[in-house]
């Protein structure tokens, strides 16, 4: 890889190892592995290692960097230092990338700054691609359930987004399966080309599963995409001899706390451990690997906060195969 002061070419081999998988049933394909800009990309992080991270990325094949209008903090410099990057290193490279952001949660002030509003949709992606220094989206997703909003409307915004060429596709993002089938039904009579949903999915989170989610998706034709594979960093070996001070806990993450780490989800983390050792890989790889078990999930977003953990993780490509025995044990142990 070229060095980081100096002007990116992109490595020849890059496709040689990632596998691309069908989006449910439209013609768009994802990485196995995709690169999510949640943490690690906003005004406090380092921007040499941002531009690191995304070029050893996409060295490895991973072409889908995935984004939100209020990644950060603050709020939008996850994109707007995205937007720099591609400015500088990527846009040779735009028609071989999948580029998404999406609306939905907290992003100004008043009551049009979240929800699912026409007013507050328009207005986000118009700001995406401003901070982004795009033309368009590829995909462009509602990021929540907003029951005080119609879901007609919400849906009627996400197909005109499309239709003004702003977006090229739609998704949604932690929608259920009842509301799911309702944006399926509505964007079809609309003629807009909605094909995945973004959902948490890991060994230990398996919410997609029981609601009915996963099977509903696979039925309509749709894809999924797996978020929080690792479990916010408890689906790795760093938490074993206690809580590491650069860890998203000991950053007072508000998604992971240190309650979190209970004796029995450290027993449950160390004997996952155990067996990923057994399959020759970090337990990190082995929980990635079991969302990519199935033809189910078609992608996994990773976080990372250097490049070294991308390469790391890259390699499940070729691991996600599991017998029936190391099924049923990683059920057994999360059962305990």
């Amino acid at each position: 890889m070229a060095d980081i002061a100096n002007i990116y070419a992109a490595d020849a081999a890059r496709y040689k190892n990632m596998q691309y998988n069908r989006v449910g049933n439209s013609g768009l394909k994802f990485p196995a592995v995709s690169l999510g800009f949640w943490h690690n990309f906003g005004s406090k992080d380092s921007y040499d290692n941002m531009k690191a991270m995304c070029r050893v990325a996409f060295d490895c094949g991973i072409t889908q960097f995935d984004l939100a209008n209020n990644y950060g903090p603050v709020y939008g410099s996850a994109e707007t230092n995205f937007g720099n990057i591609m400015e500088q290193d990527f846009v040779p490279y735009r028609d071989e990338l999948i580029i998404t952001t999406k609306a939905g949660y907290d992003m100004w002030d008043g009551p049009y700054g979240d929800g699912g509003s026409r007013k507050y949709l328009m207005a986000s992606i118009d700001q995406s691609l401003k901070r982004m220094k795009l033309d368009y989206v590829d995909i462009f997703y509602h990021h929540r359930m907003d029951k005080e909003t119609p879901l007609e409307e919400t849906m009627q915004a996400l197909a005109d987004i499309v239709r003004s060429g702003k977006a090229l596709y739609v998704g949604v993002s932690n929608y259920d399966r009842e509301y799911t089938q309702k944006a399926v039904e509505i964007l079809k009579e609309l003629h807009c080309p909605f094909v995945v949903n973004q959902r948490r999915y890991s060994i230990f989170d398996r919410t997609i599963e029981e609601d009915g989610v996963k099977a509903f998706c696979k039925e309509a034709g749709m894809g999924i995409i797996a978020f929080s594979p690792l479990a916010q960093g408890m689906l790795t070996d760093k938490y074993l001899n206690g809580i590491p001070s650069d860890s998203r806990i000991a950053k007072d993450n508000r998604f992971l706390h240190t309650s979190d780490i209970t004796e029995k989800r450290l027993a449950q983390i160390a004997a996952l451990n155990r067996l990923a050792k057994e399959r020759g890989q970090t337990l990190a790889q082995m929980a990635l690997s079991w969302v990519l078990k199935d033809d189910e999930v078609c992608s996994v977003l990773i976080g990372a906060s250097k490049p070294s953990q991308i390469l790391e993780n890259i390699s499940v490509v070729t691991q996600a195969s599991f017998s029936e025995e190391e099924l049923m044990c990683i059920d057994e142990i999360c059962a305990k």
